[in-house]
This record gives structure tokens, C-alpha cells and sequence, in this order.
């Protein structure tokens, strides 16, 4: 009975489950057929000769279609999971003949797996064709690009070009005078129409937006920030964000009310809607480019500037950045027009030569602004250093961007004159690119830092919320704050170099990988080795080694000081992260080159009976260093004594320790010496320091009063700790003397000899002027330390 209730209970139960799973079927595979019937679409619609703009189009169609048969996939599988698990509830079909409904059960879970599975792997094989023809589709497109930029036309020296132009300028000039006669016919229609104030309306707009608005936005905001925002650095950060705001977004609203205005009223014919539309995204764009030049120069309040620079650099540059701006306006109205107006080939290259040239004299400028700035300052710190002839310093980075910004507009104007113009434009939109995205991470990787830790710091209104309500540390807010912040901060970073890849594309990737097929490289071993991979394997290097030292820097500046580490912790964390990250770099670059990690483990090992002999003491040494960084016998600031030389510690690496001794000289110590020596740290366990003091007077003397007159004098002495109390004895009676013993303890041992000093005046002008004499005891005055007995000044 109980057996029969369960085959009815399970048979029950399946009916309705059959029936979901059914219908989930079907209409994955109702999916799966319009998404087949649109991949054969694309593939019937793909010409590699079509233009940019169709084959994105046909290229984002065959991501949808893959985007689709994925989904159906993932949906198809727990269905297909669930069919197996009933199909085992069954068992076993048995040797002899079974209920006819368990049969029936059986008979519909088997087709309902082989429906399932067929549609699951058709899904697969269509997610795999549509990610092939979308390649395809990239690759034509990265062809295109190629041949494009590539091409070469004549050049501007050469007489052939002039001939064509002048050749084709009489219909040049009557396609534009057709599409503004165009223009022109369809505006003065719209101007008798009855839609005629929806121009005004939108040039109204256009015009308070540009300036009433945007200029009372910019006032209120530097109101706030002023007067009433939270003193904090967030607020200076958050004024130049705020400007950057306003000014985009005022100038793409403006310029979207006008071309509305005319689009509502009919004013624009089909050609010139697409001027239009074109010039309102140029516009945005230059709109974007001169806000974040202005609100990253303030040069109306130089005290809030984000950019280390002076006023009269700030002056300077400022109207590079309104030219930045003409220059996409003019690069959308001579190559976007002449594509929409349709006019020949030598105009378009004139244009695109003109374009590039004007890019040129943009950026040119920026550079020698720039270099008449830093000449300036030269000859400024120059003149104030009295004539000195010492250089000074420059920052490397910055001299490493603008030699290679010059670099590049170099190769810009010799491509010109070499005829090969596209690949100049395209150099110079890419370096104007590269800048504005640059410009705007620098703010905003300013901003986020600012904003973040100081609304996630022990200070402030949410911090001490936190720490009353839920009794979190400050100091752990502040650590809190830190990393979200470098968080945010390497997002914005990689979506920085996803930007300028935009801006690439695959296009780009094309022409390196036509150049690696050139150079196909040597094969060693198992391993080829080619000019690509080479260079690859360098830049992999140096990204990984500027990454590294930015994480240093990070960690030194801004993470360990909001720890509870002491400066020694701090140096050891920044040692072994520095030396992990350059061992990491060295084999991400061995990678890159084609170098596995098995390879490398074997060549290591063949190395090991060599390292082991010829490179012992270093590797020693290395260990050494490892062990004083984790265990921290010896840290940074410890007074130590090694042999006869005593001293502070100052450095610790991986390979020696640098010790600096009284007389100011370095005493570089290697590792291994430290560890396998006995060291004297005077300053690990205890840090105070002892002093003591010996002498004598006459028998008869009031001894009572020399203890007194010597307790006031440690009393009033700030150097003297209170606790542990100094400690006054008479050490012996001998020779018509009263010889007394006394030990007090200060800070640290640094300060012990000091401290001895001016407790010596004291105690000569006080027992003077109480009538007590003091006499030299049999045994010598000296001073001590917490364990040690040296009679000169510790350390320096």
C-alpha cells in the first residue's frame, strides 16, 4: 500500500511539472527559431565592402542574437536537470512489462529530455555561429580601417593635389550651394508656417541656458562651497566637479533646444537635420572640453586649483582649452558636412588635411606653452639661487608626456606631407582624446578621494554615527574610507583605459597584427620569440612596475598612516610588497613573452646548484632580510649595538641594513649579521634609558639634605620621569666621605646623557649655595643606560 500511494503521489506530481516543463520548452525554443531566422538575416546582409555605420549596426544584431541563444541555453539547462531527476525517481526500466501510466511517464520524460537536449545544444551551436559571424564582422570592419588609414593620397607638396581640387571645385561648389539652396527653401517654409515660434522658442532656451543659467549655477555653487559647505578638502574637489557639471550639461542643453526648435518647427530638410545633430554632439563634446579646462585651472581662485601650477600658467593655458573646443566643431563641420553634403574625394582630403593640421597647431601650442612656463620658472629659481648652476630637479613623468606629445605631433606633420593624411587626423583626434580622458580621471580620481575619505572618517557626521551606534573604531573607519577610495579609484582607472580603447577600437589591433604577421619571430625551443612579443613583454613590464610603485606609494601615503603601525611595521609591509610586486612584474612579462611557468621553474631548478654555490651569501642575505621583515628583531628608529659600534637603525632592505652611528656616518650591516649575531637593541622590549650619578661629600655632611636638595632637582627636571621614580642610596662610608649612588630614568636612551648634564649644573649650583661641598667619590661618575654602561652620547 505504502508503495502504491508513493507511484500515485509521484505521478501526481509530475503531471504538472511535465506540463511547466513544456511550456518553458517551447518557448525557449520559439527563441531559438526567430533568433536562427535573424542570424541567416545578418549572414544574407553582410557585405565586407559596407559601409562603418552597417556593419556596426549588422555587428550589434549578431551580439543580440548570441545574447539570446545564451539565455535560452541557461534556461534550458535546470529544465533539462529537473527531467533527469524525475527519470531517476523511475529507476530502472525493469525486465518485465510495467504499469502502463509508469510506462507513459516514462515514454514522455524521454522525449522531453531529447526535445531539451536538442534544443540546448542548437542554442550552442547558434551562440558559437553568431560569435564567429561577429568577429567576421569585426575583422571586415578592422580591414576597412586599415586601408583607410593607410591609404595614402598626394601630398600637399605635390602639385597633383592642388589639380584635383581645383579640378573638382566647380561641383564641389554647386553641391553645396544645392544643399544650402535646400536648406535655405525648407527654413523659409518653416518660417511661414504656423509652427514658426517653436524657433524662437528653442533659441530663447538655447540662449538662458548658455549664459543666465549656467552663470547663476556656477555663482550658487561657488556660494555654497564657500560660505556654507563643511570645511574639508571634498569642497574644493566638489566646486570643480560641480563646474564641470554645469558647464557640459548647459552647453549639450542648449544646443539640444535649439536643434529642437528647429526640428519642431520643420526648419530642417533631411541632410541638414543630419548637420544639425552632428553639430549638437560636436558641440556637447567642445562644451565638455573648455568646462573641464576651466574648472581644472580655476584661475579665478588659485588657492582651490587641483592643478599644481601658478596664475600665470593657469592664464596661459586657459585659451587652449576655448581652441580645443573650435577645433571638434570645425572637425564635425568639415568632414561631417562633407560626407552629408557629398562632395569629392580631393575636398574630403583637404578637409581631413586641414582638420589635421589645425589639431596640430592646437596641440603644438599647448607644448610650447607649456615649455615657455617651465623656461620661465627655470630661469626664476635660476636667478633666486644666486647663480648656481645646479639644475633643477623635473619631474620625469611629465618630461616623458611632453617629449612624447611632441614625438607625435611630428609624425603627424610629416604624415601630412607624406600624403598620408587619414593616419594623421587620426593620430591627432586620438592625442586630443587621450588628454581630455586624462583631464577628466585627474579630477575625478581627485574628487573621489576627497568625497570618500572624508565622508568615511573618524571625524566626521557619519563616522561618529558609526562608532556611537554600532562601536566601530575610528581608526577603522578612516581604514575603511582608504580602501573604498583606492577601490573607486582603480575602477575609474580601467574604465580610463577602456575609454581611449574606444577610441581605438579593434581597428588599431588590426594593423599591429598585420605587423606581427610580418614578423613572425624565431623559434626557440618551444618558444617563439618575435618583435611583437618582445615589445609586448616590455610594456608588460613597466605597466606592471608604475602599478606596482603607485600601490607602494599608496600603501606608505595613505593606507599604513591610517593603521596603528609604527614606522618600522610601515617599512617592513611597503619592503615586502614593493620586492612581491617586482617578482610578480618580472613574471607577468616572462608570461607575455611566451615564457610558461613550468619553463621558468626549470630553468630555475638548472640554476639552483649555482645559486646555491655562487650566490650563497647573497641568498643569505635575502632570507635574512625576509626574516628581519617578518619578525622585526630590529626595526626602524632602534638604537642598537653590533660589536664596538653603536647606532640607528635608518633602512632596512632585503639584502643589508643601514645603520647610522654618532658621528653620522652610514655603517651598512648585512643581513646575515643580525641574524646570526648577537645584537644589543636597546630600544626593543624597554625603550626609557637610565642615567647614574656618583659622588661624595665630607663625613658630617647632612646627609638628609643632599637627598632632598638631589630629589628636588630630578623633580624639577622635565626630562626626569616621574615613573619609575629615581632612586637615591649611600653606597658607602670610607675615607672621610659620604659616597652616594643614584639612578633616575628619562624617555629614551638618546636623552639620558642630556638629561645627566643638566642635572649636574643643578646640583653644583645648589650645593654651592646651601654650603655643601662635593668631592670626587674613589669611584668614577659615569652614566649607564636601561642595560648598557657606555660613557658617551647614545646614538646621534
Amino acid at each position: 500500500m505504502r508503495l502504491l500511494f508513493a507511484l500515485l503521489m509521484m505521478l501526481s506530481f509530475a503531471a504538472p511539472v511535465a506540463a511547466q516543463v513544456t511550456v518553458r520548452t517551447d518557448a525557449a525554443e520559439a527563441t531559438l527559431v526567430a533568433a536562427t531566422t535573424e542570424l541567416k538575416q545578418i549572414d544574407a546582409a553582410f557585405d565586407a565592402s559596407a559601409s562603418a555605420e552597417v556593419q556596426a549596426t549588422l555587428r550589434d544584431r549578431a551580439s543580440v542574437v548570441k545574447a539570446r541563444a545564451d539565455e535560452a541555453v541557461t534556461q534550458l539547462t535546470p529544465e533539462l536537470a529537473l527531467v533527469d531527476a524525475r527519470i531517476a525517481e523511475l529507476g530502472p526500466k525493469p525486465a518485465t512489462a510495467e504499469a502502463a501510466d509508469i510506462a507513459a511517464q516514462r515514454r514522455s520524460l524521454a522525449a522531453s529530455h531529447a526535445a531539451i537536449d536538442g534544443a540546448i545544444k542548437r542554442g550552442r551551436l547558434l551562440s558559437v555561429e553568431a560569435a564567429q559571424l561577429t568577429d567576421e564582422i569585426a575583422g571586415a570592419r578592422a580591414e576597412q580601417f586599415g586601408e583607410r588609414v593607410s591609404a595614402r593620397v598626394e601630398s600637399p607638396l605635390s602639385p597633383a593635389l592642388w589639380a584635383n581640387i581645383w579640378r573638382d571645385l566647380p561641383r564641389d561648389m554647386r553641391r553645396v550651394m544645392r544643399f544650402v539652396d535646400e536648406a535655405g527653401a525648407t527654413f523659409g517654409r518653416a518660417m511661414r508656417g504656423r509652427n514658426a515660434w517653436m524657433m524662437f522658442v528653442g533659441l530663447v532656451l538655447a540662449v538662458v541656458i548658455a549664459f543666465p543659467v549656467r552663470l547663476w549655477l556656477r555663482r550658487a555653487g561657488r556660494r555654497y562651497a564657500i560660505t556654507s559647505a563643511p570645511g574639508s578638502r571634498a569642497r574644493r574637489t566638489g566646486l570643480a566637479l560641480w563646474f564641470l557639471l554645469v558647464g557640459t550639461l548647459a552647453n549639450a542643453l542648449a544646443a539640444a533646444a535649439l536643434v529642437l526648435g528647429l526640428r519642431w518647427a520643420g526648419a530642417l530638410g533631411a541632410r541638414a537635420d543630419q548637420l544639425a545633430t552632428a553639430l549638437q554632439v560636436g558641440g556637447s563634446v567642445a562644451g565638455f572640453i573648455i568646462a573641464l579646462c576651466g574648472c581644472l585651472l580655476l584661475r579665478r581662485q588659485p588657492s582651490w586649483r587641483l592643478l599644481p601650477i601658478g596664475d600665470d600658467a593657469a592664464q596661459a593655458l586657459r585659451p587652449w582649452g576655448w581652441a580645443a573646443g573650435l577645433i571638434i566643431v570645425l572637425d564635425t563641420i568639415l568632414n561631417g558636412g562633407s560626407r552629408i553634403i557629398g562632395l569629392s574625394t580631393s575636398a574630403r582630403v583637404a578637409g581631413e588635411g586641414v582638420t589635421a593640421l589645425a589639431y596640430a597647431a592646437v596641440i603644438g601650442g599647448v607644448l610650447v606653452t607649456i615649455a615657455r612656463l617651465r623656461a620661465a620658472r627655470d630661469a626664476e629659481r635660476a636667478a633666486n639661487s644666486k647663480g648656481d648652476a645646479v639644475e633643477p630637479p623635473r619631474r620625469a613623468a611629465l618630461t616623458l608626456v611632453l617629449l612624447a606629445a611632441w614625438s607625435v605631433v611630428a609624425v603627424a606633420l610629416v604624415a601630412i606631407l607624406a600624403g598620408y593624411v587619414p593616419f594623421a587626423l587620426f593620430l591627432m583626434r586620438q592625442t586630443l582624446w587621450i588628454s581630455v580622458v586624462s583631464g577628466a580621471v585627474t579630477l575625478l580620481l581627485a574628487g573621489i578621494d576627497d568625497i570618500v575619505t572624508t565622508l568615511l572618517s573618524s571625524g566626521s557626521r557619519l563616522g561618529r554615527a558609526a562608532q556611537a551606534g554600532v562601536g566601530v573604531r575610528g581608526q577603522t573607519i578612516d581604514q575603511i574610507g582608504v580602501l573604498l577610495s583606492a577601490l573607486l579609484r582603480l575602477a575609474l582607472i580601467v574604465l580610463a583605459i577602456a575609454a581611449v580603447a574606444v577610441g581605438f577600437q579593434s581597428d588599431l589591433l588590426s594593423m599591429v597584427d598585420q605587423v606581427r604577421d610580418a614578423a613572425a619571430g624565431i623559434t626557440v625551443g618551444q618558444v617563439t620569440i618575435a618583435p611583437g612579443a618582445i615589445l609586448r613583454s616590455l610594456a608588460v613590464l613597466l605597466l606592471a612596475l608604475a602599478a606596482m610603485r603607485a600601490l607602494g606609494r599608496w600603501l606608505e601615503t595613505k593606507y599604513l598612516p591610517a593603521t596603528a603601525l609604527d614606522a618600522g611595521a610601515r617599512n617592513s609591509v611597503a619592503t615586502v610588497v614593493r620586492y612581491a610586486g617586482i617578482l610578480l612584474a618580472v613574471l607577468w612579462s616572462l608570461a607575455s613573452l611566451g615564457i610558461g611557468m613550468e619553463r621558468i621553474a626549470l630553468v630555475l631548478s638548472a640554476l639552483s646548484v649555482g645559486i646555491g654555490f655562487g650566490l650563497q651569501a647573497i641568498t643569505q642575505n635575502f632570507v635574512s632580510g625576509l626574516i628581519l621583515l617578518a619578525e622585526r628583531p630590529v626595526k626602524i628608529g632602534d638604537l642598537v649595538r653590533i660589536g664596538d659600534q653603536e647606532g640607528d637603525v635608518r633602512k632596512i632592505s632585503v639584502r643589508a641594513t643601514e645603520i647610522q652611528i654618532a658621528d653620522r656616518s652610514t655603517l651598512i650591516v648585512p643581513n646575515s649579521e643580525l641574524i646570526t649575531k648577537t645584537i644589543r637593541n636597546m630600544t626593543l622590549a624597554d625603550p626609557i634609558g637610565r642615567m647614574q650619578i656618583d659622588f661624595a661629600v665630607p663625613v658630617g655632611t647632612d646627609a638628609k639634605a643632599v637627598r632632598d636638595i638631589l630629589s628636588a632637582i630630578y623633580e624639577d627636571n622635565p626630562g626626569v620621569l616621574d615613573e619609575p621614580a629615581p632612586l637615591i642610596f649611600i653606597d658607602s662610608l670610607a675615607g672621610g666621605q659620604v659616597t652616594f649612588k643614584s639612578f633616575a630614568y628619562v624617555s629614551g636612551p638618546r636623552a639620558a646623557y642630556p638629561a645627566r648634564s643638566a642635572v649636574l649644573f643643578e646640583m653644583i649650583d645648589r650645593f654651592a649655595q646651601a654650603g655643601i661641598h662635593l668631592e670626587t667619590p674613589a669611584q668614577e661618575v659615569r652614566l649607564t643606560r636601561a642595560a648598557s654602561g657606555k660613557d658617551e652620547p647614545a646614538g646621534g
